[in-house]
Protein backbone atom coordinates (compact mmCIF):
# COMPACT_ATOMS: atom_id res chain seq x y z
CA UNK A 1 0.00 0.00 0.00
CA UNK A 2 1.24 3.52 -0.82
CA UNK A 3 2.91 5.35 2.06
CA UNK A 4 0.80 8.43 1.36
CA UNK A 5 -2.40 6.44 1.85
CA UNK A 6 -1.16 4.91 5.11
CA UNK A 7 -0.22 8.40 6.28
CA UNK A 8 -3.68 9.73 5.41
CA UNK A 9 -5.47 6.99 7.34
CA UNK A 10 -3.03 7.47 10.21
CA UNK A 11 -3.77 11.19 10.35
CA UNK A 12 -7.49 10.53 10.40
CA UNK A 13 -7.11 8.10 13.28
CA UNK A 14 -4.61 10.16 15.24
CA UNK A 15 -7.23 12.89 15.51
CA UNK A 16 -9.53 10.59 17.46
CA UNK A 17 -8.64 9.39 20.92
CA UNK A 18 -10.44 7.61 23.69
CA UNK A 19 -9.51 7.94 27.35
CA UNK A 20 -9.19 4.97 29.67
CA UNK A 21 -8.12 5.61 33.26
CA UNK A 22 -6.97 9.06 32.24
CA UNK A 23 -4.71 7.76 29.50
CA UNK A 24 -5.16 8.54 25.80
CA UNK A 25 -5.42 5.53 23.51
CA UNK A 26 -5.75 5.43 19.75
CA UNK A 27 -8.08 3.21 17.82
CA UNK A 28 -7.31 -0.51 17.76
CA UNK A 29 -3.91 -0.17 19.42
CA UNK A 30 -3.05 2.31 16.61
CA UNK A 31 -1.46 1.65 13.28
CA UNK A 32 2.01 1.58 14.84
CA UNK A 33 1.16 -1.62 16.74
CA UNK A 34 0.79 -3.53 13.49
CA UNK A 35 -3.01 -3.79 13.51
CA UNK A 36 -3.27 -2.01 10.16
CA UNK A 37 -0.71 -4.30 8.54
CA UNK A 38 -2.68 -7.29 9.82
CA UNK A 39 -5.97 -6.19 8.31
CA UNK A 40 -7.25 -7.96 5.21
CA UNK A 41 -7.88 -5.79 2.12
CA UNK A 42 -11.60 -6.12 2.84
CA UNK A 43 -11.23 -4.74 6.38
CA UNK A 44 -8.88 -1.99 5.19
CA UNK A 45 -11.59 -0.88 2.78
CA UNK A 46 -14.04 -0.82 5.66
CA UNK A 47 -11.69 1.28 7.79
CA UNK A 48 -11.32 3.75 4.92
CA UNK A 49 -15.10 4.04 4.65
CA UNK A 50 -15.38 4.62 8.39
CA UNK A 51 -12.75 7.37 8.28
CA UNK A 52 -13.59 9.10 5.02
CA UNK A 53 -17.19 8.29 4.09
CA UNK A 54 -18.94 7.88 7.45
CA UNK A 55 -16.58 10.03 9.58
CA UNK A 56 -17.24 7.81 12.61
CA UNK A 57 -15.18 8.78 15.69
CA UNK A 58 -13.30 5.73 16.93
CA UNK A 59 -14.56 6.32 20.48
CA UNK A 60 -18.16 6.03 19.34
CA UNK A 61 -20.33 3.83 21.53
CA UNK A 62 -23.32 2.01 20.13
CA UNK A 63 -26.45 4.02 20.80
CA UNK A 64 -29.17 3.01 23.19
CA UNK A 65 -31.81 3.40 20.51
CA UNK A 66 -32.62 -0.29 20.14
CA UNK A 67 -35.88 -0.73 18.27
CA UNK A 68 -39.00 -0.88 20.39
CA UNK A 69 -41.20 -3.96 20.21
CA UNK A 70 -43.49 -2.45 17.56
CA UNK A 71 -40.56 -1.38 15.36
CA UNK A 72 -38.92 -4.78 15.78
CA UNK A 73 -42.15 -6.51 14.81
CA UNK A 74 -42.32 -4.41 11.64
CA UNK A 75 -38.68 -5.24 10.80
CA UNK A 76 -39.46 -8.93 11.19
CA UNK A 77 -42.55 -8.63 9.00
CA UNK A 78 -40.44 -7.05 6.27
CA UNK A 79 -38.24 -10.17 6.28
CA UNK A 80 -41.21 -12.11 4.92
CA UNK A 81 -40.65 -15.80 4.29
CA UNK A 82 -37.17 -15.67 5.84
CA UNK A 83 -38.52 -15.27 9.36
CA UNK A 84 -40.82 -18.24 8.80
CA UNK A 85 -38.05 -20.63 7.88
CA UNK A 86 -35.14 -19.15 9.87
CA UNK A 87 -36.02 -20.52 13.33
CA UNK A 88 -34.88 -24.13 12.81
CA UNK A 89 -31.69 -22.98 11.10
CA UNK A 90 -30.87 -20.60 13.96
CA UNK A 91 -31.50 -23.41 16.46
CA UNK A 92 -29.22 -25.72 14.49
CA UNK A 93 -26.50 -23.07 14.28
CA UNK A 94 -26.65 -22.32 17.99
CA UNK A 95 -26.35 -26.01 18.76
CA UNK A 96 -23.06 -26.03 16.84
CA UNK A 97 -21.47 -22.88 18.26
CA UNK A 98 -22.92 -22.66 21.79
CA UNK A 99 -20.18 -24.81 23.33
CA UNK A 100 -17.70 -22.12 22.25
CA UNK A 101 -19.75 -19.39 23.96
CA UNK A 102 -20.90 -17.87 20.69
CA UNK A 103 -24.25 -16.22 20.12
CA UNK A 104 -26.11 -16.45 16.81
CA UNK A 105 -27.78 -13.39 15.30
CA UNK A 106 -30.04 -12.90 12.30
CA UNK A 107 -30.01 -9.41 10.78
CA UNK A 108 -32.11 -7.79 8.06
CA UNK A 109 -30.55 -6.18 4.94
CA UNK A 110 -30.19 -2.89 6.82
CA UNK A 111 -28.13 -4.50 9.61
CA UNK A 112 -30.91 -4.58 12.22
CA UNK A 113 -30.83 -7.69 14.42
CA UNK A 114 -34.22 -9.40 14.19
CA UNK A 115 -33.51 -12.67 16.01
CA UNK A 116 -30.99 -14.13 18.43
CA UNK A 117 -29.98 -17.48 19.87
CA UNK A 118 -27.78 -17.60 22.96
CA UNK A 119 -27.35 -19.19 26.36
CA UNK A 120 -29.38 -17.52 29.17
CA UNK A 121 -26.30 -16.87 31.38
CA UNK A 122 -24.94 -14.53 28.69
CA UNK A 123 -28.07 -12.45 28.19
CA UNK A 124 -26.91 -9.54 30.34
CA UNK A 125 -23.59 -9.33 28.50
CA UNK A 126 -25.30 -9.66 25.13
CA UNK A 127 -27.57 -6.73 25.92
CA UNK A 128 -24.56 -4.69 26.94
CA UNK A 129 -22.75 -5.50 23.69
CA UNK A 130 -25.91 -4.97 21.62
CA UNK A 131 -25.98 -8.60 20.56
CA UNK A 132 -29.72 -8.35 20.85
CA UNK A 133 -32.82 -8.05 18.66
CA UNK A 134 -33.42 -4.45 17.62
CA UNK A 135 -29.75 -3.41 17.65
CA UNK A 136 -28.41 -1.59 14.59
CA UNK A 137 -25.12 -3.00 13.28
CA UNK A 138 -25.06 -1.15 9.96
CA UNK A 139 -21.45 -0.29 9.09
CA UNK A 140 -22.31 3.40 8.74
CA UNK A 141 -23.55 3.34 12.35
CA UNK A 142 -21.29 0.86 14.17
CA UNK A 143 -18.14 1.05 12.05
CA UNK A 144 -16.29 -2.06 10.92
CA UNK A 145 -18.13 -5.10 12.27
CA UNK A 146 -19.26 -8.52 11.10
CA UNK A 147 -22.87 -7.84 10.18
CA UNK A 148 -22.53 -4.37 8.73
CA UNK A 149 -19.33 -5.00 6.80
CA UNK A 150 -20.45 -8.31 5.28
CA UNK A 151 -23.60 -6.59 4.01
CA UNK A 152 -21.54 -3.83 2.39
CA UNK A 153 -18.97 -6.20 0.89
CA UNK A 154 -21.39 -8.98 -0.03
CA UNK A 155 -19.10 -11.70 1.27
CA UNK A 156 -18.11 -13.46 4.52
CA UNK A 157 -16.34 -11.28 7.07
CA UNK A 158 -14.56 -11.97 10.34
CA UNK A 159 -13.70 -9.02 12.58
CA UNK A 160 -11.51 -10.04 15.51
CA UNK A 161 -11.27 -7.82 18.59
CA UNK A 162 -9.20 -4.70 17.79
CA UNK A 163 -9.91 -5.02 14.09
CA UNK A 164 -13.18 -3.25 14.85
CA UNK A 165 -13.15 0.43 13.95
CA UNK A 166 -14.74 1.48 17.25
CA UNK A 167 -12.46 0.85 20.20
CA UNK A 168 -15.39 0.03 22.49
CA UNK A 169 -15.85 -3.17 20.48
CA UNK A 170 -12.24 -4.32 20.87
CA UNK A 171 -13.18 -7.28 23.09
CA UNK A 172 -15.72 -8.61 20.60
CA UNK A 173 -15.12 -11.21 17.90
CA UNK A 174 -17.71 -11.67 15.18
CA UNK A 175 -18.04 -13.63 11.96
CA UNK A 176 -20.89 -12.95 9.57
CA UNK A 177 -22.06 -13.86 6.08
CA UNK A 178 -24.79 -12.34 3.92
CA UNK A 179 -27.48 -14.65 2.62
CA UNK A 180 -29.74 -14.34 -0.41
CA UNK A 181 -33.48 -14.51 -0.73
CA UNK A 182 -35.51 -16.33 -3.39
CA UNK A 183 -35.48 -13.22 -5.59
CA UNK A 184 -31.68 -13.24 -5.84
CA UNK A 185 -31.21 -10.19 -3.61
CA UNK A 186 -29.43 -10.02 -0.25
CA UNK A 187 -32.03 -10.89 2.38
CA UNK A 188 -29.92 -10.32 5.48
CA UNK A 189 -26.92 -11.62 7.40
CA UNK A 190 -26.11 -14.49 9.75
CA UNK A 191 -23.66 -13.70 12.54
CA UNK A 192 -21.83 -15.58 15.28
CA UNK A 193 -20.34 -13.30 17.95
CA UNK A 194 -18.50 -13.82 21.21
CA UNK A 195 -16.56 -11.94 23.87
CA UNK A 196 -14.69 -15.16 24.66
CA UNK A 197 -10.91 -14.86 24.64
CA UNK A 198 -9.56 -16.15 21.33
CA UNK A 199 -6.16 -14.48 20.84
CA UNK A 200 -5.46 -16.07 17.46
CA UNK A 201 -8.94 -15.67 16.02
CA UNK A 202 -8.82 -19.23 14.66
CA UNK A 203 -12.20 -20.18 16.12
CA UNK A 204 -13.77 -17.16 14.44
CA UNK A 205 -12.34 -18.17 11.07
CA UNK A 206 -13.84 -21.64 11.49
CA UNK A 207 -17.16 -19.95 12.19
CA UNK A 208 -17.13 -18.52 8.68
CA UNK A 209 -17.32 -21.99 7.17
CA UNK A 210 -20.21 -22.92 9.45
CA UNK A 211 -22.05 -19.71 8.58
CA UNK A 212 -21.51 -20.11 4.83
CA UNK A 213 -23.14 -23.54 5.02
CA UNK A 214 -26.01 -22.07 7.05
CA UNK A 215 -26.47 -19.24 4.53
CA UNK A 216 -26.76 -21.74 1.69
CA UNK A 217 -29.23 -23.83 3.67
CA UNK A 218 -31.32 -20.77 4.48
CA UNK A 219 -31.36 -19.66 0.84
CA UNK A 220 -32.34 -23.16 -0.25
CA UNK A 221 -35.19 -23.37 2.25
CA UNK A 222 -36.52 -19.94 1.34
CA UNK A 223 -36.32 -20.69 -2.41
CA UNK A 224 -38.15 -24.00 -2.02
CA UNK A 225 -40.78 -22.28 0.11
CA UNK A 226 -41.24 -19.46 -2.39
CA UNK A 227 -41.57 -21.90 -5.31
CA UNK A 228 -43.10 -24.87 -3.52
CA UNK A 229 -45.57 -25.53 -6.37
CA UNK A 230 -42.87 -25.39 -9.06
CA UNK A 231 -40.20 -27.73 -10.35
CA UNK A 232 -36.89 -26.69 -8.78
CA UNK A 233 -33.56 -27.64 -10.34
CA UNK A 234 -30.12 -27.40 -8.74
CA UNK A 235 -27.57 -26.39 -11.38
CA UNK A 236 -24.53 -27.89 -9.71
CA UNK A 237 -23.12 -27.33 -6.24
CA UNK A 238 -21.79 -23.79 -6.66
CA UNK A 239 -18.79 -22.53 -4.72
CA UNK A 240 -20.01 -19.44 -2.88
CA UNK A 241 -22.66 -18.43 -0.38
CA UNK A 242 -25.43 -18.92 -2.95
CA UNK A 243 -26.70 -22.15 -4.53
CA UNK A 244 -27.47 -22.13 -8.29
CA UNK A 245 -31.18 -23.04 -8.34
CA UNK A 246 -33.99 -22.29 -10.79
CA UNK A 247 -37.75 -22.82 -10.66
CA UNK A 248 -39.78 -23.96 -13.69
CA UNK A 249 -43.52 -23.81 -14.20
CA UNK A 250 -45.50 -26.54 -15.98
CA UNK A 251 -44.76 -24.92 -19.36
CA UNK A 252 -40.99 -25.04 -18.84
CA UNK A 253 -40.85 -21.30 -18.20
CA UNK A 254 -38.10 -20.28 -15.77
CA UNK A 255 -39.98 -18.24 -13.18
CA UNK A 256 -37.36 -18.00 -10.46
CA UNK A 257 -33.59 -18.07 -10.01
CA UNK A 258 -31.23 -17.66 -7.08
CA UNK A 259 -28.35 -15.21 -7.07
CA UNK A 260 -25.87 -17.89 -8.18
CA UNK A 261 -28.20 -19.08 -10.95
CA UNK A 262 -28.71 -15.52 -12.16
CA UNK A 263 -24.95 -15.15 -12.35
CA UNK A 264 -24.64 -18.38 -14.33
CA UNK A 265 -27.45 -17.33 -16.67
CA UNK A 266 -25.96 -13.90 -17.25
CA UNK A 267 -28.65 -11.95 -15.39
CA UNK A 268 -26.26 -9.56 -13.70
CA UNK A 269 -28.53 -6.54 -13.29
CA UNK A 270 -29.51 -6.36 -9.58
CA UNK A 271 -32.59 -4.33 -10.50
CA UNK A 272 -34.11 -7.34 -12.28
CA UNK A 273 -36.35 -8.71 -9.54
CA UNK A 274 -38.10 -11.42 -11.54
CA UNK A 275 -36.94 -14.01 -14.06
CA UNK A 276 -39.09 -15.39 -16.86
CA UNK A 277 -37.90 -16.97 -20.11
CA UNK A 278 -39.05 -19.94 -22.15
CA UNK A 279 -36.67 -22.86 -22.46
CA UNK A 280 -38.45 -23.76 -25.68
CA UNK A 281 -38.04 -20.34 -27.29
CA UNK A 282 -35.63 -19.83 -30.12
CA UNK A 283 -32.35 -18.17 -29.28
CA UNK A 284 -32.22 -15.83 -32.28
CA UNK A 285 -31.26 -12.33 -31.21
CA UNK A 286 -31.06 -13.26 -27.52
CA UNK A 287 -27.49 -12.91 -26.22
CA UNK A 288 -26.21 -15.87 -24.21
CA UNK A 289 -29.54 -17.72 -24.50
CA UNK A 290 -27.91 -20.93 -25.68
CA UNK A 291 -25.50 -20.84 -22.77
CA UNK A 292 -28.41 -20.32 -20.35
CA UNK A 293 -30.36 -23.19 -21.90
CA UNK A 294 -27.33 -25.46 -21.79
CA UNK A 295 -26.85 -24.63 -18.09
CA UNK A 296 -30.44 -25.56 -17.30
CA UNK A 297 -30.26 -28.82 -19.28
CA UNK A 298 -26.95 -29.80 -17.68
CA UNK A 299 -28.43 -29.11 -14.27
CA UNK A 300 -31.32 -31.46 -14.97
CA UNK A 301 -28.93 -34.14 -16.27
CA UNK A 302 -26.74 -33.79 -13.20
CA UNK A 303 -29.73 -34.40 -10.93
CA UNK A 304 -30.45 -37.76 -12.63
CA UNK A 305 -26.86 -38.94 -13.17
CA UNK A 306 -26.87 -38.03 -16.86
CA UNK A 307 -29.88 -40.12 -17.87
CA UNK A 308 -31.89 -38.65 -20.72
CA UNK A 309 -35.37 -39.98 -19.96
CA UNK A 310 -35.58 -38.74 -16.33
CA UNK A 311 -34.00 -35.41 -17.33
CA UNK A 312 -36.60 -34.96 -20.08
CA UNK A 313 -39.36 -35.57 -17.55
CA UNK A 314 -37.89 -32.95 -15.20
CA UNK A 315 -37.77 -30.42 -18.02
CA UNK A 316 -41.20 -31.32 -19.35
CA UNK A 317 -40.02 -32.28 -22.84
CA UNK A 318 -39.85 -35.50 -24.81
CA UNK A 319 -36.65 -37.53 -25.08
CA UNK A 320 -36.38 -36.72 -28.77
CA UNK A 321 -36.73 -32.99 -28.06
CA UNK A 322 -34.02 -33.15 -25.41
CA UNK A 323 -31.72 -35.09 -27.76
CA UNK A 324 -32.29 -32.47 -30.45
CA UNK A 325 -31.56 -29.60 -28.06
CA UNK A 326 -28.36 -31.29 -26.92
CA UNK A 327 -27.27 -31.78 -30.50
CA UNK A 328 -27.87 -28.11 -31.34
CA UNK A 329 -26.24 -26.66 -28.23
CA UNK A 330 -22.53 -25.76 -28.05
CA UNK A 331 -20.46 -28.79 -27.02
CA UNK A 332 -19.90 -29.17 -23.30
CA UNK A 333 -17.95 -31.83 -21.40
CA UNK A 334 -20.50 -34.23 -19.96
CA UNK A 335 -21.22 -37.92 -19.77
CA UNK A 336 -24.71 -38.89 -20.96
CA UNK A 337 -26.35 -42.28 -21.02
CA UNK A 338 -29.63 -43.17 -22.63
Amino acid sequence: MAEAEVSHIRNVILARYIFVDGQAHMNSLTLSSGVWSGLSPLLRNSWRRCAEQYAIPTDTTLGTDILCSAELRQARERMGVTMKIADPELDRLHGIVSTLDYNVLLADPAGIVVARRGAPPFEKGCRRWHLWPGANWAEAVAGTNGIGTCLVEGQPVTVHRDQHWCTNLRYLTCSAVPFYGPDGHVAGALDASSIRSDPSGRVALMMEAVLVDAARRLERRSFLEAFRNRTVLLLGEGNGISLPMIALDDKRIVVGATYAARTMLGIANPEVTSVCFDLGARAAGVPDFQEAERTVIEGALAMVQGKIAPAARLLGVSRSTLYRKLKNLPPAPSSITG
